[in-house]
């Protein structure tokens, strides 16, 4: 049976104070725990269903039932286990290659547009996300799971964005709607793509370091601006498509 106390420390890991406190955090469902134990994650806690138990053999998880499950999880949904992880240490990885593609993000603050951005450079083989300090948390419970396990590959490191891309020689690339047609644009293997906060885009300090502003056109009236997940999805697809 699950206690009441185990309940109550699983629900304070949705706040980021306790997350850092404690140095854990929470994930959900057979693929992205199975992808963070894979990766080398270390769980400091499974709670899962019987059927999860047999199947994977992991004797060290506690069984629950699905209504205990459902107590614990942060889903609409539960998805046979749960795990406590401890937190990998914070990388500091701030010497950028002249040979890669890099994504950073300038102040996105939603969980699941930050999640979903992480699964796609995955998709898009890019290894390393740098964030600004107002970014939202990469070890937020709704960004895990918007990652569907692609957090145990990509590499998010929080880092003053203004200081990191001012000392570099690369191309730095930004969606910025005075910006050139991106399908119409040179673009190199390497750099770093900007992509800005869901209400004002780019930071003003920011802007500034663009060497080189793409717009992603519409071919109607309609919509101001594009999610930025969606964005991202599109600006790495057409960098990637050339490179083929």
């Amino acid at each position: 049976m699950i206690s009441k106390n185990n309940i109550k420390f699983v629900h304070q890991l949705e706040q980021k104070k306790y997350r850092r406190k404690e140095g854990l955090f929470v994930a959900e469902g057979p693929k992205v725990v199975g992808d963070l134990i894979a990766a080398g994650f270390k769980p400091r806690m499974l709670f899962a269903v019987n059927e999860w138990i047999q199947q994977k053999r992991i004797t060290t998880a506690q069984e629950v039932t699905e209504d205990e499950l459902r107590k614990l999880s942060f889903l609409q949904h539960p998805q046979q286990v749960l795990g406590i992880f401890e937190m990998p240490a914070q990388s500091q990885q701030n010497a950028l290659s002249d040979n890669e593609l890099y994504l950073a993000l300038d102040g996105v603050q939603d969980p699941g547009n930050l999640g979903t951005i992480i699964r796609l450079a995955d998709w898009f083989g890019i290894q390393t996300i740098y964030c600004s300090e107002d970014t939202a948390d990469v070890w937020n419970p709704k960004v895990i799971q918007a990652t569907m396990g692609s957090i145990a590959r990509i590499n998010v490191v929080y880092t003053d964005l203004q200081e990191l891309i001012g000392h570099t020689k690369m191309p730095v690339y930004g969606t910025l709607l005075d910006g050139q047609d991106i399908y119409a644009q040179e673009l190199t293997s390497n750099g770093i793509i900007v992509m800005g906060n869901e209400g004002n885009g780019i930071s003003p300090e920011i802007r500034k370091l663009i060497t080189n502003k793409l717009l992603i056109p519409k071919f109607q009236e309609g919509p101001e601006s594009l999610n930025v997940a969606i964005a991202t999805a599109i600006t790495c697809s057409e960098f990637k498509r050339r490179l083929r």
